[in-house]
């Protein structure tokens, strides 16, 4: 692995860890921790952005592989890509709820909800900046690195085990899996960091816009809806 990537990785650790070591400080400033936390977040994440783009000028100069991707096939693996990603999630849940007994709903998920319904600026984070630093690190770099040495399978699985795990999602492991699978798929498929990118984005940014709009009571009695479905399905 090239020393470059080391140091992305290096750079969304660091990112993801800053919040704790600047907490103590938030009394030395007339500024309420909840708003504190929410643009040191959103700034925290354009700072990494802007470092790991400038860590990888050496990949974007070495231009594209020969049978990489075109623009046409670009725009439509994107747009299939969100709806593959979708049919995965769907696939997964069934699988949590329906065999594991695993209540659906991603409590990571929620509380980034909570969050963006109180300061619609973090929005930009699991809409727009997460899933480019999210592809890069757990596409580009581990599952591309593994792909290498390993097989798609292998090196799919691993790094969208890795990819819940950061996310804190334990129960919910085979969702980011199966997602995983579905990006890492498109990433081979084409050859083109961007196409995941796009359909991780897309899929994300369609996801907080549905939320957002919904009534967190109204999303409660969704989740109650789909338990008794499962009730039914499994007798």
């Amino acid at each position: 692995m090239p020393k470059r990537y080391w140091y992305v990785i290096l750079t969304y650790v660091i990112m993801q860890i800053s919040g704790a070591f600047v907490a103590p400080f938030i009394g030395l400033i007339n500024i309420d921790r909840f708003t504190f936390t929410v643009w040191w977040s959103v700034c925290s994440f354009i700072a990494a952005l802007v470092v790991i783009l400038f860590l990888l000028k050496p990949d974007m100069k070495e231009g594209s592989v020969r049978s990489a991707a075109g623009v046409g096939n670009i725009i439509l693996w994107s747009f299939l890509g969100v709806f593959l990603a979708y049919l995965a999630q769907i696939a997964a849940v069934i699988i949590e709820s329906g065999v594991l007994g695993i209540k659906p709903g991603s409590e990571n998920t929620m509380d980034i909800m909570e969050i963006a319904r109180a300061a619609p600026i973090f929005i930009l984070i699991p809409a727009l900046i997460a899933p480019i630093l999210e592809e890069v690190i757990f596409r580009k770099i581990i599952f591309g690195t593994m792909y290498k040495r390993t097989n798609f399978f292998i090196a799919a699985v691993a790094s969208s085990v890795i990819f819940g795990l950061v996310h804190m999602d334990v129960f919910h492991l085979i969702t980011y899996t199966a997602m995983g699978f579905v990006f890492a798929f498109l990433y081979v498929q084409t050859k083109r960091i961007i196409v995941p990118i796009i359909a991780h984005m897309s899929m994300n940014t369609i996801t907080v816009i549905a939320q957002f709009n919904l009534d967190p009571e109204e999303m409660e009695k969704m989740m109650e809806q789909w338990e008794q479905i499962q009730t039914i399905i499994g007798g």
